[in-house]
């Protein structure tokens, strides 16, 4: 038999969480039983090249203004040209575009199966937002949500019932450690100073990931308690973020290192990881510093509290607790042994629940249950089963 051809779908490509998620899946999905294919809107980056590079076929539709007719009639060609057995979406646009095209491209008896994905709480989604998360639920064939947090969350949100979310953790890729030359030339690129603590950020800076509570976590403490910290990412809070480093007198221990592709090696030099964040779904920050035998502290929002067990595989605070941050940043700079036993716990828990191969093969078993489920069975095979219901 053929592998199936499916479709993954972003609104965009850049360097970001989930993007990188969907790398590792269109990576590791089982070719004799499938042939993904990539589709995005907007945004490409080094991920696409990389997606590129493993052999699947990358399709851009370039999505003009925020309601597009040529748009979505292209959209919708390319589901009557390829003929995809599943289309599994990542963010809310791609899921309304992609339910939107397969209606007016397909009879019933020929729509690609749909599945939708929940990446975190939405805790500022309007009353709009939710409208439109509950049509895409109630006409796809599963939902996939990465922690069990963002399920809650979207079912109260649509009014959908719980069960028709399902959960499957990110999976993260450890990679293997750095030797001594490589930590040196990491360390010497970046610029940290020898004999202080190292703190790393790495993400977007934008207005969920409140990095502003992390520098006034910062100005809290002498400088003798302070650790260096190195801001991995680019985003529009940028400006605001250095204005408020240099009115806080902290410009010779903070760093801006613009968008990296090592975020793995940083956190392997790192001595703690800091994720400030309003809210959070599954973090893959989080987890590659876990994995990566990096400390991590981080608010106790949305999936954090999932992945963190405090005192023995990180430290959590209070969401916006800048003194609460404060303290834990004072504790893991000054307590080496901390750092090691928390690194040592947090791997362990990476490595036994959180492997690549368990988020694929967790995401495989979905497909195939919402591919048996919409495909029209063989001529006969339903007169079949109702003969042999009414013989029962």
């Amino acid at each position: 038999m053929p592998p199936e051809r499916i479709l993954i779908v972003t609104d965009e490509m850049e360097v970001g969480g989930s993007q990188r998620q969907i790398v590792h899946l269109l990576a590791g999905l089982d070719r004799q039983r499938w042939q993904p294919e990539l589709l995005f809107f907007r945004s490409p980056s080094r991920l696409v090249d990389e997606v590129r590079r493993q052999g699947i076929e990358v399709h851009q539709l370039r999505k003009r203004g925020r309601v597009d007719p040529l748009f979505l009639l292209a959209y919708a060609a390319l589901l009557r040209r390829r003929r995809f057995a599943l289309v599994h979406a990542f963010s809310l646009t791609a899921e309304l575009w992609s339910t939107i095209a397969a209606t007016i491209a397909m009879s019933p008896r020929r729509r690609p199966a749909l599945v939708a994905s929940v990446r975190g709480l939405y805790l500022d989604a309007s009353h709009t937002f939710w409208r439109i998360k509950r049509f895409i639920a109630l006409r796809s064939c599963a939902v996939v949500a990465n922690a069990q947090a963002c399920a809650d969350a979207a079912a109260a949100g649509t009014g959908v019932e719980r069960r028709r979310f399902e959960v499957v953790p990110n999976g993260i890729l450890v990679a293997p450690p750095l030797d001594d030359s490589a930590r040196e030339r990491t360390e010497r690129g970046i610029g940290r100073p020898p004999g202080r603590p190292f703190a790393l950020f790495v993400g977007r800076l934008v207005e969920v990931k409140n990095l502003p509570c992390l520098i006034r976590a910062l100005a809290r403490l002498p400088r003798e308690q302070r650790p260096w910290l190195a801001l991995a990412g680019d985003g529009p809070m940028r400006p605001r973020l250095a204005q408020q480093v240099a009115a806080a007198g902290l410009k010779a221990d903070v760093r801006f290192l613009g968008e990296r592709d090592d975020a793995v090696a940083l956190m392997q030099i790192a001595d703690m990881l800091v994720l400030p964040s309003w809210q959070e779904g599954m973090s893959n920050a989080v987890m590659e510093a876990m994995a990566a035998g990096c400390p991590v502290v981080a608010s106790a929002v949305g999936g954090n509290v999932e992945l963190i067990d405090p005192e023995r595989t990180g430290l959590l605070f209070a969401s916006d607790d800048d003194a609460e941050l404060a303290l834990c940043l004072q504790r893991l700079g000054g307590h080496p042994s901390l750092r090691q036993r928390l690194a040592g716990a947090a791997r362990e828990r990476m490595l036994a629940t959180h492997s690549i191969a368990r988020m694929i093969a967790g995401t495989g078993r979905i497909y195939e249950r919402c591919i048996r489920q919409v495909r029209p069975a063989p001529a006969g095979e339903g007169a079949a089963r109702a003969a042999a219901k009414g013989d029962a």
